[in-house]
């Protein structure tokens, strides 16, 4: 039986899966771990990236009951986007700085114009850029700029390579490649504010799906497993961005197909048949992990909102001298949502922990407001905050309506998809087509990654192909929103789109 491992360095957990060479999982292993604010940006330190891998592998071979000694292959996913910024020596220059930092915009409004493409705020080719306008005193030392996901591939294999996924995150891509003629311009701009470097020069190099992207080295064994136990040599694919293995992990790589993946952040994500008519800063054109064009409607902010509140009423219950498992507790308030009212009792609310630049929010505050003559009930609370985490997707899905973009499939996956129908369901009405889920729905990208490290070593067709052929059997749910939960959800969005000025002042305010 074949081992093949995949991690992902998700916002909140470091998930690591072992899967067998039908994809079927073996075991996992977790490691809970958050960002940090610090100097005005969001951040994870490298210290906690190496003790969260070693605790989050070390708790997958608790669980499946023995040391593991030998891997055929390896995929490492981590969320997109970000600043890893590094010097001749490899030396880290500043703090890594995360995607969800909302404070490049002055580089991503320059960029966008500049290369007739949207540049968002939390790509890396705007956060060096936006460097270079600040005239930071680090950015003479950069030698070389990476993801999460690329940087710990890196110190595993010794290779600074990119999967073409995750290098679409970075800057844009043409043909399997960074875009040449839009590094040109780029390069241009740098110019003009006195830095003398080439941006392809300090890029990992891109690697579509299968492709060669090193081994794991003596090194890099010891530092995902300090036990010395895990042997090196085994090849690792290329590393890629939570896009990416979003999109393998619901088989949504073929044109007109889709997926939609939510948990702290969340993103739809669409293969295009033929280029979008214009440039639109609500809309990421990325890359599937084979290169094809992608359309990519990111929310910043999602579920986060949601744990906290559920984080709250678990107070409540041991307050009151009771207990209930976190699995249990989400899927009764899910559950009881279904119990709301047409009007969900007047109740509006925006999950804004940081900025989202879909609509315009340049910081966040939550922020639940309600209508005298609403009625507030526990079923009305939860069906709101549902609702809210759909909003600012919901309206980036409205540009690709009007840019009439074909979806003959759309499927979700992440945690919002764990209690059976309810997130569907509100998905299903936000989005206006039927969702389907798999039996994985709840894997995820490291799922999703340790099938492109399969991929790797059995890569004798292409990777849609693959795919097809390993879900051919997978159980599958379609649930497609009522009329009378389209119209709610629209009824909801009306008010949600109207209190954005309300949000917007307490940002100002608070």
């Amino acid at each position: 039986m074949k081992k093949i491992l995949g991690i992902e360095l998700g916002s909140t957990r470091i998930k690591s899966v072992l899967i067998d060479e039908s994809a079927s999982v073996i075991a996992q292993g977790s490691h809970e771990w958050e960002n940090k604010l610090e100097n005005g940006f969001w951040t994870y330190s490298l210290e906690d990236v190496w003790t969260g891998l070693q605790s989050s592998f070390a708790d997958l071979c608790k669980n499946y009951g023995a040391p593991i000694e030998s891997l055929d292959s390896i995929g490492i996913s981590a969320m997109m986007h970000g600043y890893l910024a590094f010097d001749k020596d490899d030396k880290l220059l500043v703090p890594f700085r995360t995607w969800r930092n909302t404070t490049t915009a002055q580089a991503a409004d320059e960029l966008t114009v500049a290369l007739d493409f949207n540049m968002p705020q939390r790509w890396s080719g705007s956060h060096f850029y936006q460097a270079v306008l600040n005239k930071e005193e680090h950015v003479k030392d950069v030698t070389f700029l990476t993801t999460l996901a690329g940087y710990v591939h890196w110190m595993l294999t010794g290779e600074k390579v990119l999967g073409i996924g995750d290098a679409a995150g970075m800057v844009p891509v043409k043909d399997n490649d960074y875009d040449g003629d839009k590094i040109e311009i780029y390069n241009s701009l740098l110019k003009k504010n006195g830095v003398d470097k080439d941006l392809r020069a300090l890029l990992p190099r891109a690697v579509s799906a299968g492709g060669d992207a090193g081994c794991l080295t003596e090194k890099g064994a010891l530092l995902l497993d300090p036990t010395g136990k895990l042997k090196a040599g085994c090849p690792l694919c290329p590393p890629e961005g939570d896009a990416g293995t979003g999109m393998v992990a619901t088989n949504a790589v073929k044109v007109r197909t889709g997926n939609v993946s939510a948990g702290t952040s969340a993103f739809a994500m669409v293969v295009l048949e033929k280029p979008l008519s214009k440039v639109n800063t609500s809309i990421d054109v990325v890359a599937t992990p084979s290169g094809a064009p992608v359309a990519m409607v990111h929310a910043n902010n999602f579920t986060s909102e949601i744990n906290a509140w559920a984080s709250l009423f678990n107070e409540v219950i041991e307050l009151a001298g009771g207990s209930i498992k976190k699995g249990q507790l989400f899927d009764k308030l899910y559950e009881i949502s279904a119990q709301s009212d047409s009007d969900v009792g007047g109740l509006v609310g925006y999950n804004f922990l940081s900025g989202e630049p879909i609509v315009g929010m340049e910081s966040g505050i939550p922020l639940v407001a309600r209508k005298p003559s609403g009625k507030l009930t526990l079923a009305n609370f939860m069906q709101m905050q549902l609702y809210s985490a759909l909003g600012a997707m919901s309206i980036g899905m409205e540009i690709l309506a009007e840019e009439k973009v074909q979806i003959d499939d759309m499927c979700g996956h992440g945690g919002f998809f764990k209690t059976p129908f309810i997130g569907a369901n509100a998905m299903s009405a936000a989005l206006g087509a039927p969702i389907t889920t798999m039996k994985n729905a709840g894997e995820g990208g490291a799922w999703g990654v340790a099938v492109l490290a399969l991929y790797r070593i059995c890569n004798d067709t292409t990777l849609e192909c693959f795919l097809d052929n390993l879900f051919a059997s997978t159980e599958k749910e379609t649930v497609s929103a009522s009329s009378e939960e389209k119209a709610k959800f629209a009824a909801f969005m009306k008010d949600y789109k109207a209190g954005l000025a309300v949000e917007k002042k307490a940002t100002e305010v608070l």
